[in-house]
């Protein structure tokens, strides 16, 4: 072989690595919808073996990390000093890098399992994006990556008996944040560059909802998605208008909705007081509720009020609250299997194949989507869990009631 074969050999097989290598920069990673092209993943760990580091996160905090490059990012709130303060840490060790109080006020009105520090961040590589609650005022904020503030803006109000949790979406230049609530409920469409307003969407129903939109290339267009206050909806992420509108199903949700390229249908699930999973077409124009609902179950077991599902090949997952696990046919809705793997709130994530089922008690579930039932491995740590995993670099990051975890060696 020559030299100049070589270099190029060399250099094709360090652009794979490179390609294969993503961050994650926001609620769910770098889709939205939980899926990683990540490959050779921890799959077996515990609270002392393939751990590459943990960390201790002071206060409380719901949100998932983030990971950019060598930062990891993620949010808490502390009940000392009623500050909501952002981290950094170094990914490859996990030294705590600064740390910045965010906004200082009382604590708001929330539910039991909910947090003050819910909302995950979102990254676009120069700046980190956060959203918090100041009593009644949405805060949004803007730091780079030394700790300093960028910008800082209140957007409107906000009230609900159950608290604050939407993450902040990033879509071209906008930073979008979405505020159903008990009231005027709304979306925004911020300036990434100063936070000044570029469109703003108001909601139907005033109704609390707690999604985070998703925004998918399908039916053709770029659809931003999601479901609250009343009723499914699709709108686009350019400007906010709307698409399309289903009434219903149910009056509360929190999942964030996702789309599988295969069956060519976004997935639903919610939420409160009914429960209901919907399989939507995404070509609709208008109102859709009689037309492009492809398939649907209403069985409280199958649905998931909190934690957001995962579409994966021919199959799309779910697990309910009480910690019930499904599979369905994505395209026919039918079941393939129901596994009880413990109370869950921590939403699905999946790579090479495989989807990852974080319970309440910090046990992580490995399952190979099929017609039966297939646990690959049962992983515990020995913490309570929340948070969504975030994975970034061959490696899976764990946020637990009391440290931010690194598992596997990474590359």
């Amino acid at each position: 072989m020559n030299r100049r074969l070589a270099i190029v050999l060399v250099l094709g097989v360090a652009g794979v690595v490179h390609v294969a290598a993503e961050n994650w920069p926001a609620w769910r990673g770098p889709r939205g919808d939980g899926t990683s092209l990540e490959t050779n993943l921890p799959v077996r760990w515990s609270a002392t073996s393939n751990v590459a580091w943990k960390v201790e996160v002071p206060g409380t905090g719901h949100a998932s990390p983030i990971v950019w490059g060598d930062r990891v990012f993620t949010v808490s709130a502390v009940a000392e000093t009623e500050e909501r303060v952002l981290f950094c840490f170094d990914r490859a060790s996990g030294k705590a890098l600064w740390q910045r109080a965010v906004i200082q006020s009382p604590f708001e009105r929330k539910h039991p399992l909910n947090s003050f520090a819910s909302s995950t961040p979102s990254s676009d590589g120069e700046r980190v994006f956060t959203a918090f609650l100041d009593v009644h005022d949405v805060v949004v904020s803007a730091h780079d990556f030394a700790g300093r503030q960028r910008w800082q803006v209140r957007p409107g109000q906000f009230s609900s008996m159950h608290g604050f949790c939407s993450s902040p979406v990033l879509y071209q230049d906008k930073v979008i944040v979405n505020c159903d609530h008990d009231g005027n409920g709304y979306i925004v469409a911020l300036a990434r560059s100063d936070g000044h307003d570029l469109w703003r969407i108001a909601r139907p129903n005033h109704t609390r909802s707690y999604c985070t939109p998703t925004i998918f290339e399908a039916g053709g267009r770029t659809q931003m998605v999601l479901s609250g206050t009343l009723c499914v909806t699709g709108y686009d992420p350019r400007d906010g208008k709307l698409l399309w509108i289903i009434d219903g199903p149910t009056e509360q949700f929190v999942a964030s909705i996702v789309f599988n390229r295969r069956a060519n249908l976004f997935f639903m699930t919610g939420g409160f007081p009914d429960h209901h999973l919907l399989a939507i077409r995404p070509d609709g124009t208008g109102d859709i509720t009689q037309t492009h609902i492809a398939w649907r179950h209403s069985r409280a077991s199958y649905v998931s009020y909190v934690p957001s599902p995962i579409a994966e090949g021919d199959y799309f997952l779910v697990v309910s609250d009480p910690g019930y696990a499904c599979c369905f046919e994505a395209a026919t809705g039918k079941l393939m299997w129901q596994e009880k793997l413990g109370e869950h709130h921590a939403s699905l994530v999946s790579a090479e194949g495989l989807v990852y089922f974080l319970s309440d008690e910090g046990v992580t579930t490995v399952v190979k989507p099929g017609p039966t039932f297939a646990a690959v491995a049962r992983n515990e740590i020995g913490e309570k869990c929340f948070a969504s995993p975030a994975i970034s670099q061959g490696q899976i990051f764990l946020r637990s009631d009391r440290h931010l975890w690194c598992i596997g060696a990474g590359r």
